[in-house]
């Protein structure tokens, strides 16, 4: 285990190396929470156009698998864990790149991950044979994922642990809610 953590931070000490002072505005953006506002409301707007009545439906069915996504990691796992984000890390932090505040204490998995997968996997599921559509919502939690590594919050490990759990917790509520009947694909 020791091997693969040390592995994981020297993963996290190279990717965070590759900076750029231009670069570090721009994941500080992407990172953000409020930036996303805009489009998770032009997003619920949408479902509302293309659903209609169903919307309602698949709005809460996202709500719960992001909500719960988010509630693993952050709720259970950090706590769990108790893995210092590279930025608390003393072995780590003096040689990362910190851009913005540390956050947290503990950092394993990501909840950034976890939500951003979810939410990508979600929307993919109700898009089934649309797989340029499916790709841009992968990417997009791709980057939002990698910025986390950028900014120096969160270990390599962290993000693929925080992707697995959002996409296993939206199949499984995707999956739920097809049962009911109520889940409209678009």
């Amino acid at each position: 285990m020791n091997s693969l953590i040390e592995l994981d931070q020297q993963f996290f000490l190279w990717l965070n190396s590759h900076h750029a002072s231009w670069l570090d505005t721009a994941m500080l953006w992407i990172t953000g929470r409020e930036m996303w506002i805009p489009f998770y409301v032009a997003l619920v707007g949408w479902l509302i156009y293309k659903q209609q009545k169903d919307a309602l439906w698949t709005v809460i069915a996202i709500i719960v698998a992001v909500a719960l996504a988010d509630q693993v990691t952050s709720g259970l796992m950090k706590p769990f864990f108790e893995r210092l984000r590279p930025c608390h890390e003393p072995s780590v932090a003096s040689l990362a790149h910190l851009v913005g505040g540390c956050g947290g204490k503990f950092g394993f998995a990501s909840s950034h991950a976890a939500n951003t997968f979810a939410l990508a996997t979600f929307l993919g599921l109700m898009h089934p044979g649309k797989p340029v559509f499916i790709a841009v919502l992968y990417l997009w939690a791709a980057l939002v994922s990698y910025s986390r590594i950028y900014v120096g919050v969160h270990y390599p490990g962290d993000i693929l642990a925080g992707a697995l759990i959002g996409i296993a917790i939206a199949v499984a509520i995707h999956s739920l809610a097809q049962k009911t009947g109520r889940l409209k694909h678009i």
